[in-house]
């Protein structure tokens, strides 16, 4: 399965703007430029808002199959992924990714929601495509 996504800019980097499209035609176009991703979103996206979207859903995908796999089906889980985009020498990078979940689980408990939910940070694509380069922490809570 491949994925795609389109992206066209105009203009430099600190004046310009562009706008992202998804390959499915469900997602855009959506405006992107320079101050969405340092000062204040404006309205615009962000490549590390496009980035935490991903994560997200893929670790609420992995953590219901790490769910399922110990006998647990969810009712819910919500996810939030958090992106930190900032100034380091010599330059911009994605340094930190947040990751806070609460699931709604029949007959499990605090501390294997925990487990299941670190194991998802580790076994998740999306995690492992960004390991050794982006901090990732994750917080899980039952409703």
């Amino acid at each position: 399965m491949d994925s795609r996504a389109q992206s066209v800019w105009q203009g430099n980097l600190a004046e310009g703007s562009g706008e992202v499209t998804l390959g499915t035609g469900l997602g855009g176009p959506l405006p992107v430029s320079w101050p969405s991703r340092t000062e204040s979103p404006q309205g615009k996206t962000s490549p590390e808002e496009l980035i935490a979207a991903a994560h997200a859903a893929c670790f609420n995908m992995a953590l219901a199959a790490g769910l399922a796999r110990a006998g647990f089906t969810a009712t819910t889980l919500e996810t939030t992924a958090t992106a930190s985009f900032e100034k380091v020498e010599p330059g911009w990078r994605l340094v930190r990714m947040a990751l806070k979940t609460i699931g709604d689980i029949p007959d499990i408990d605090q501390a294997a929601f925990v487990d299941a939910a670190n194991g998802a940070k580790d076994g998740c694509p999306v995690s492992n495509a960004l390991k050794g380069n982006v901090e990732i922490t994750v917080e899980a809570n039952l409703l």
